[in-house]
């Protein structure tokens, strides 16, 4: 990787006393083998009596960078896939029997989707349309019967009566999440994209539009199995920071019992191409936006699992592998604003109080994978009515949790701007164990960035020794700023009295520093205490 993408991070004299480094369970991947089964991405599913019906993404790896080979319609999925993964079986049909409308809806990618009793809406999603003759994203919901058709395509009969398609601008949306509170359908986030694909931004090659919602959208569905009835309640809008999309929306149980969801990081930041650190916090009654926490692994949409403890009231959410902007290595944090391909496993833990923190499991994913993947849960594990599992109720040292299946493997963490192929869709199906009460096992490993409250950043990074400190403060304090060389020796002091709460910025100039040099960066305050590596390679 090149040097002058990293950004190497690192806390000392950091104490922190209310979370422990603590196990509440561990995880074990097993991999498992179907032959002849389809890699896959970004796709949507249901299941019944622990049969998987499988529906659109991509049959390829990331999207090209090209205008002319991004989302081509060869990586459109076009077959409706079965899959069991206990006696390792798979069938599939085509899709062409179905209404046009439909063939094109469920062959695109990155839908939003939901299974309510045997019936699996999927909303929006993006793909080449021939009937718009570009490139878009779909209006419609569409309802699937998942036990009909799963029957349907194992007896080879006709499936086109199990499907349904309501138009709604609504729905006009990809890369969102769609998950309920109590009766209440909540769409969180996405954009509306149309047109053909250009890193390079709307103008150029081709040409696109996209918008984000910005919004959480929220409508009631009724569904007697003929006719599907939507009431769109009063959508929650805030441009700046529900400006999300590729994320993970999970559901929770709150500190206080009820259900609730919690959108975790998602891209991109509303005046930078980064992804959010911060996560939204959502329940029945709103949104509250949680500053205080950050999130540096796993940003992007990735499998996941949520577990609550009602006797600790700990709330733990398990995320796997996918792309982020940091990960870790050898115990220090690394910034890499390419945002690659990560083998990260980690949870976010809340408690009874409702902070949160972040932990580093010692388990890595085996390759660069999960981006576009999803973990299909174990239907029989005890859970509430929002799927979230009940820890105390796992009556077994191990318990199968779900299944890891497709996403895209990277062979490589940053390949974005090779016109090599270097990824593709993932035929591997892995099974997940979680293992409880592991006290003698390896611990989970706080990062303690994600509780700390300075957010210090440093840019450019690596730079030629002109860079500009961010940092926040939650109280007035005195700021000591030093920078000292790899043997200890100070180069800069500079101390600012009774700083007021609140962002700061300062520049800094500092010549004479060694070419391809490392320095140490130390901002201290009466409460904390951040270091930071800065690297001179102009």
């Amino acid at each position: 990787m090149n040097r002058k993408s990293l950004f190497l991070y690192s806390l000392l004299a950091f104490s922190f006393t209310v979370f422990c480094q603590s196990n509440p369970f561990n995880i074990i991947l097993e991999p498992i083998t179907i032959s002849g089964l389809t890699g896959l991405q970004s796709y949507a599913f249901g299941q019944h009596n622990g049969k998987w019906l499988i529906v659109g993404g991509r049959l390829d790896g990331l999207h090209k960078r090209q205008p002319f080979a991004s989302f081509d319609l060869a990586g459109h999925n076009t077959q409706l896939i079965v899959i069991d993964p206990v006696s390792l079986q798979k069938w599939s049909a085509p899709i062409s029997s179905l209404p046009t409308t439909i063939q094109e809806q469920i062959q695109s990618t990155n839908m939003q989707f939901y299974q309510v009793g045997n019936y699996l809406y999927l909303i929006g999603g993006y793909g080449y349309s021939a009937t718009v003759g570009n490139h878009t994203t779909y209006p419609y919901l569409t309802a699937i019967d998942v036990p009909a058709t799963i029957n349907a395509i194992i007896t080879n009969t006709s499936f086109a009566t199990y499907f349904r398609q309501i138009t709604d601008a609504q729905f006009q949306v990809t890369g969102g999440r769609l998950e309920k509170i109590n009766n209440t359908f909540y769409l969180v986030g996405g954009h509306k994209f149309l047109g053909k694909y250009n890193p390079h931004g709307p103008t150029h090659g081709p040409g696109f539009t996209q918008q984000y919602t910005n919004q959480i959208r929220k409508f009631n569905l009724t569904d007697d199995g003929t006719t599907i009835t939507i009431n769109h309640l009063s959508a929650i809008t805030d441009t700046v920071n529900l400006h999300r999309r590729d994320f993970n929306v999970v559901p929770q149980i709150m500190p206080n019992g009820a259900q609730g969801l919690t959108a975790f990081s998602g891209v991109f930041q509303y005046n930078i191409n980064l992804p959010f650190l911060n996560c939204v916090n959502i329940d029945s009654t709103g949104y509250v936006v949680n500053n205080t926490f950050t999130q540096y692994y796993n940003h992007y949409h990735c499998p996941h699992f949520a577990i609550y403890s009602a006797s600790q009231n700990e709330m733990n959410t398990v995320f796997f592998g996918g792309i982020a902007q940091y990960y870790d290595s050898a115990s220090v944090l690394v910034q890499d604003n390419n945002v690659p391909f990560v083998k990260t496993i980690a949870r976010v833990s809340r408690n009874m109080s409702g902070t949160m923190a972040e932990y580093k499991l010692p388990i890595e994913m085996p390759t660069f994978l999960g981006a576009g993947a999803e973990l299909i849960p174990n239907e029989n594990l005890p859970r509430y009515s929002n799927h979230v599992i009940k820890y105390d109720d796992l009556t077994h040292d191990t318990t199968l949790i779900g299944y890891i299946y497709g996403g895209i493997n990277s062979t490589a963490k940053n390949i974005f701007w090779s016109n090599t192929t270097l990824s593709s869709a993932s035929t591997q199906i892995y099974k997940v164990l979680l293992v409880k009460n592991t006290v003698s096992s390896i611990p989970h490993e706080l990062n303690e960035h994600s509780v700390n409250s300075l957010k210090v950043n440093v840019y450019p990074n690596p730079n030629n020794g002109d860079f500009t400190i961010k940092y926040t403060l939650k109280a007035i304090t005195d700021v000591k700023i030093f920078i000292y060389s790899v043997d200890g020796k100070k180069i800069e002091e500079k101390i600012f009295k009774n700083q007021p709460a609140g962002e700061h910025a300062f520049s800094k100039s500092i010549k004479n520093l060694i070419e391809g040099g490392t320095y140490f960066l130390t901002i201290e305050t009466s409460y904390e205490k951040s270091t930071h590596k800065i690297i001179v390679d102009p």
